[in-house]
């Protein structure tokens, strides 16, 4: 072969492997590019799906930056899109009631299911204590006397909590109502009545956290479509560590004719606070009576001192409604008084555990005499207004649910 046709030859050879080479080059860099885009992508997206999972913090304001999110890991989150949805944004309409947190509404998910939607007030004084509180007390504790946290929602300011949805609201629309008290006769009274002490000793004792509630009334029982009553609102509950059996606050909270002496006046809380309490709402059950703004022709009492007048005058069943003459048992109506003037006396040492008004609600024995109670007149209320102006307290009124 000639010398010019070999290297026209070899140069044709050089030419082909650079050429392939270049498009192995090509290709390989493309594959490398495309690998990168992928790993760049799937690194986004694990960084977007662990800051949804995480953005229940970051969209917490500086106002709300205190709050641990430890407390909620067990809890569902829901959206406020699938709140608002679920609510019609709100829709007075769908308003259902109102207290020291804030609104209340009624709301439908989008499977059906229905909830109670609690809504932090921008002008309500609760906050993330509050909010914390309901969170740690309610979603660790499971009982049938207690309402059920279905979740939670946060959003820049806004702070909400979903219940489940409590047909017959709460136990004051009852009992306060002449036309709606009537649909309560004596059993179911009585079988609420259990039902609250129950809920109560499953809080204090029987829970993995000891918790003192600190704001038992009637507005903060619900009912259940079959009447049963269930302890909510759990923003100003206290649990206790260890063996303490009190507490002192100088930030005195709850709602008067509710609050025993120790608490209102000493900022001392402790179960026996529940107690008292708990002595206030079974008069209030017995009589469809309100303890404050209770009146009576013939003295200036509150529900308390007349419930004791009565006791002492061994006339006790004239304190009971009048819509409960056809379905009252005198023997369960006689205890239920005597047990709630035993829970409400002045002195926390001398009010039974709640463990104990449980027994003496169900057996037939009998009881121990009770003392007189604490603020069974209207005066002693504005002498505990004067104390308390004196001092860092706050207890705020009976609000309409």
């Amino acid at each position: 072969m000639a010398t010019s046709e070999l290297a026209a030859k070899s140069q044709f050879s050089f030419n082909k492997k650079k050429g392939i080479l270049v498009v192995l080059l090509s290709v390989l860099s493309a594959a490398l590019l495309l690998c990168a885009v992928a790993y760049a992508c799937r690194k986004k997206v694990k960084r977007l799906h662990k800051k949804g999972r995480g953005s229940r913090a970051h969209t917490l304001d500086k106002n709300h930056t205190s709050l641990q999110m430890d407390n909620l890991d067990e809890l569902p989150f829901f959206s406020l899109h699938k709140i608002a949805e679920a609510t019609d944004n709100f829709n007075i309409d769908n308003k259902i009631g109102e207290g020291g947190f804030g609104p209340v509404y009624k709301g439908v998910l989008e499977n059906g299911q229905v909830i109670a939607v609690k809504r932090l007030s921008e002008t309500s004084q609760q906050g993330v204590d509050e909010f914390q509180n309901e969170v740690i007390c309610i979603a660790k504790l499971q009982h049938r006397n207690l309402v059920k946290l279905l979740g939670y929602c946060i959003h820049g300011n806004e702070m909400i909590l979903i219940y489940e949805y409590m047909d017959n609201k709460s136990l004051d629309s009852f009992i306060f109502d002449e036309t709606r008290g009537s649909m309560l006769d004596w059993p179911q009274r009585f079988r609420i009545i259990h039902g609250i002490a129950r809920g109560i000793l499953y809080l204090h004792q029987d829970s993995r956290l000891q918790i003192i509630h600190r704001d038992l009334k009637a507005g903060n029982i619900l009912l259940d479509s079959e009447m049963n009553p269930k302890i909510s609102d759990f923003g100003l509950a206290r649990k206790f560590v260890g063996h303490d059996d009190m507490a002192k606050t100088k930030k005195v909270v709850g709602t008067h004719g509710y609050i025993s002496p120790e608490y209102a006046v000493h900022g001392h809380f402790s179960i026996k606070s529940d107690v008292f309490s708990f002595g206030v709402v079974v008069l209030e059950i017995v009589s469809g009576k309100k303890n404050r703004g209770f009146s009576h022709e013939a003295h200036s009492d509150n529900l308390l001192g007349h419930a004791w007048r009565l006791y002492k005058e061994d006339n006790s069943i004239e304190l009971m409604s009048a819509s409960l003459r056809n379905s009252y048992v005198m023997s369960e109506v006689l205890r239920s008084i005597h047990v709630a003037l035993l829970c409400v006396q002045h002195h926390a040492e001398d009010r039974p555990t709640i463990l104990s008004v449980v027994l003496m609600l169900i057996s037939k024995g009998a009881l121990p005499p009770p003392k007189q109670p604490a603020f069974f007149t209207e005066e002693s209320y504005r002498e505990v207004d004067t104390v308390s102006s004196l001092e860092e307290y706050m207890i705020t009124l009976l609000h309409a649910r």
